[in-house]
């Protein structure tokens, strides 16, 4: 079909297969209403590649489209209002059913976690500013007494956890890939500068950017990290990964930190209850991981401490081992934190140890 200067396309035209069937063909006002696209999100996507049309008048330019595009289009246009890329909606509209449903999983996952770093850090601006609005704080208000310890465990032939408690520094890290021991201590080494505390007026925010920025690692290397930092009265709490931060208070056990993995997005849509997360195939599949490729950054967050507070820090070769009832019941009974990651570590070593262990235990006391 060839249109003269002035006159205004049919909705539909005939238009034969190269196979020889005869099929009708949707203008582009008549597509864009079945798909609910407008006309310059068409052309768009034609110019990009990702919407061509079937058929484009040789004389007008003017384009057809095929009736089975529609399900691409509307596709299209259900990815582009969850924001997903354009580039990143060509890869997906190629994938068959099974695998695009997958990617978009992915995908939202990952929004998910990059919101929840931002309203992680958006708490963390808020508390930060309004502390700096207050009158300084002495840097001996609070002490810690801490310990650490990393094991192999009895499976893994290397140890790649690492695990660091001195001065106003806590931290543990758990390495992956090729090189992941050399990553995990690169972080916390990276961090040891502020083992001397920081105090309550500095900028944190900075201080802790600055520490984890350019962090060079092996390729196809990574590390999780779970730290706090002494600022003041106040501990400055960073992490990234599915290393874990608990505190001990009153006698009751609670998580500090959220886990960035898929599995944990599933838990979090619903999807899969936390009994079920234990046992996931996938449960190792990290979301955010140092180096930060994705650019969210860790989380970063500012902790009350009182005295009687006890804290853990460890990787998940303790934490996806251990109960977390038995977790609880070990810091009570532990007299001071030597004895509480030994006590830790020993319950980890009771269930098989398949992972390396690393457990940082401090107590908060009044100086």
């Amino acid at each position: 079909m060839t249109l003269t200067q002035g006159q205004a396309p049919a909705s539909v035209a005939p238009e034969t297969t190269k196979e020889g069937r005869m099929t009708t063909l949707l203008s582009i006002g008549a597509f864009a209403r079945a798909t609910r696209l407008t006309l310059k999100a068409l052309r768009l996507y034609d110019e990009l590649g990702l919407l061509p049309p079937a058929r484009v008048d040789p004389a007008s330019g003017y384009r057809w489209y095929a009736p089975e595009q529609v399900e691409r289009a509307r596709l299209v246009a259900w990815l582009r209002r969850l924001g997903m890329p354009l580039a990143r909606i060509a890869e997906v509209a190629a994938l068959p059913p099974g695998a695009a449903a997958e990617a978009v999983a992915a995908y939202w996952a990952r929004v998910e976690a990059d919101t929840a770093a931002r309203r992680e850090l958006a708490t963390f601006l808020v508390d930060h500013l309004a502390e700096r609005g207050r009158p300084a704080m002495t840097d001996h208000t609070l002490a810690l007494r801490c310990a650490a310890r990393s094991d192999r465990g009895l499976v893994r032939e290397l140890n790649q956890d690492a695990a660091y408690a001195a001065g106003g520094l806590l931290a543990v890290a758990d390495g992956f890939g090729a090189g992941g021991e050399a990553a995990s201590a690169a972080a916390i080494d990276a961090l040891a500068p502020l083992a001397s505390g920081l105090p309550g007026g500095a900028d944190l925010l900075g201080a802790l950017e600055d520490a984890l920025t350019g962090l060079a690692v092996r390729e196809g290397a990574g590390t999780t990290l779970t730290a706090l930092v002494r600022s003041g009265s106040r501990l400055a709490l960073v992490h990234i990964g599915d290393t874990r931060a608990y505190l001990l208070r009153d006698g009751e056990l609670s998580q500090v930190t959220h886990d960035h993995s898929y599995v944990q997005s599933l838990v979090d849509e619903g999807r899969l209850s936390p009994e079920e997360a234990e046992s996931h195939p996938q449960r190792a599949l990290l979301l955010r991981a140092l180096p930060d490729a994705g650019g969210s950054g860790p989380d970063l967050s500012l902790q009350e401490p009182r005295p009687g507070d006890r804290y853990l820090l460890c990787s998940d070769g303790l934490s996806a081992i251990v109960p977390a009832a038995e977790l609880a019941d070990a810091l009570r009974a532990a007299a001071d934190p030597d004895a509480a990651v030994a006590a830790l570590v020993d319950r980890a070593l009771g269930y098989g140890a398949p992972d390396n262990i690393a457990c940082v235990v401090a107590d908060v006391v009044a100086a």
